[in-house]
């Protein structure tokens, strides 16, 4: 009795799903025509595609994902006003590249509200902008919950809105974005040019759980906020932020984290580190150099609020925790109640600054506002000799600093973040972006 039942089961395994099927194809119309079963595979022939709006449906499973895949890395592009939209469940994108070209104002390529563990993967859009700069779309968009983006490169966005947006509802998303290349943005003159933004205002006391780990931004100047967070409970990680002016801004939300970071700024105007608002969050084990940033744009900036805010208002900061972080050679390291003004008079309140490591001549910490209930503690400054108003809370030390790479690993100390290979592996753009392109050599570290 039980052979016979799993016997019937198989059959009818077999009579749902059949055989994966493999097809190749050369119009959207073609793919828009395919009734696709787990484990197919849709090959998409080398050479440009020009006005196509593909759309990517079905429903695979973990074990059989549906797959629709270059025929070769780097030989399909896709040009003029062409979009592709992911809308289904385990459904993988590889090798889709987007070039000479701009939508009529739909994202590049988006993950749908039904999408459920989908990836993008390999791909790549570069410069896909329109002649008017005022029409606003992104490069990418995620809906859905438990999508990927991953290995991918993006580039030169001249437009209004972010590059990357993940849109939130009233569930969490666990999105993932991992090991993308963001390579130059050009300052678009006001808000709206962040390259990955996560939420909205409206949204933004939602949970996400999207989680941005070991991706490059390189030169991303769109404005202000490199990656803007607006959503709780995610996590940024293990990212290299090179010469890139502006912040990774907690905007909005509470209980994010933002650990392993590298931010390298050669002395390149502006650039700045990580701007802190709202409540719960944690900073730690990030690694800051050589930014030119105050203020707002310091290598660690913890915001004033305002009284009585509503959703797109700057909260005020509170249970904060700042712990092992290596600040070197940055022109401001704390800034405490930054912003501020006749408006933002909440300062910060039970913040706890701890076990950092600042190697500057000068006092680590700059307060803006006086009021603010921050405890320092634990934390190491490598001087020459100690500021006459040298901050309660900060020891000088000799750190014992080697320098290699351009990086500052402190031998011996008990403060701060020494970098691991991991981490430091990404200074080469070692597994990052498209495996059919790589954007850049090695980064040089000044």
């Amino acid at each position: 009795m039980k052979l016979n039942f799993c016997l019937t089961a198989i059959l009818i395994g077999c009579s749902i799903y059949g055989s994966a099927k493999d097809y190749k194809i050369s119009t959207a119309a073609e793919l828009a025509a395919l009734k696709l079963l787990p484990g197919d595979k849709v090959i998409v022939k080398n050479g440009e595609w020009t006005n196509q709006q593909m759309i990517f449906k079905g429903n695979g499973t973990p074990q059989k994902p549906i797959t629709l895949t270059a025929e070769e890395g780097g030989q399909v592009f896709f040009t003029g006003a062409s979009s592709l939209k992911i809308d289904g469940t385990w459904l993988i994108a590889d090798g889709i590249s987007f070039k000479n070209g701009f939508t009529k104002g739909e994202d590049v390529i988006t993950f749908s509200e039904k999408s459920a563990n989908c990836r993008l993967t390999n791909s790549s859009i570069i410069g896909y902008n329109p002649p008017d700069k005022a029409i606003e779309y992104t490069f990418a968009s995620l809906y859905g919950v438990h999508n990927r983006v991953d290995h991918c490169y993006f580039e030169g966005k001249t437009n209004q809105a972010p590059t990357l947006v993940v849109w939130l509802s009233d569930k969490p998303n666990y999105h993932q974005i991992d090991h993308n290349y963001f390579g130059p943005r050009p300052d678009i003159g006001g808000n709206g040019g962040e390259t990955i933004r996560i939420g909205t205002s409206t949204w933004s006391f939602h949970d996400s759980f999207t989680k941005v780990d070991a991706n490059i931004f390189a030169h991303c100047n769109g404005e202000t906020e490199i990656v803007s967070v607006k959503s709780c409970r995610n996590t940024i990680s293990n990212n290299l932020f090179f010469e890139s002016v502006g912040t990774l801004t907690l905007r909005h939300g509470n209980y994010n984290e933002v650990s392993g970071n590298i931010f390298i700024g050669n002395k390149v105007e502006n650039t700045g580190g990580i701007r802190v608002i709202g409540e719960h969050h944690k900073v730690h084990h990030n690694y800051l150099q050589g930014l030119t940033g105050t203020g707002l744009r310091a290598a660690i900036s913890v915001m004033d609020g305002l009284p009585n805010p509503i959703l797109v208002s700057h909260w005020q900061v509170k249970n904060a925790e700042i712990t092992a972080n290596t600040i070197v050679d940055c022109k401001e390291a704390f800034s405490i109640g930054a912003g501020k003004n006749a408006d933002r008079i909440l300062a910060p309140q039970k913040v706890v600054i701890t076990d950092n490591l600042v190697k500057a001549d000068t006092n680590p910490v700059s307060w803006v506002d006086k009021a603010a209930d921050v405890t320092f503690s634990g934390n190491m400054l490598d001087a020459k000799s100690a500021p006459q108003d040298l901050e309660k809370g900060f020891n000088v030390v000799d750190a014992e600093f080697e320098k290699q790479g351009g990086i500052w690993n402190g031998k011996s100390k008990k403060a701060g973040a020494n970098l691991n290979s991991g981490q430091l592996s990404i200074l080469k753009t070692k597994n990052i972006g498209p495996n059919w392109f790589k954007p850049v050599q090695a980064m040089v570290v000044k």
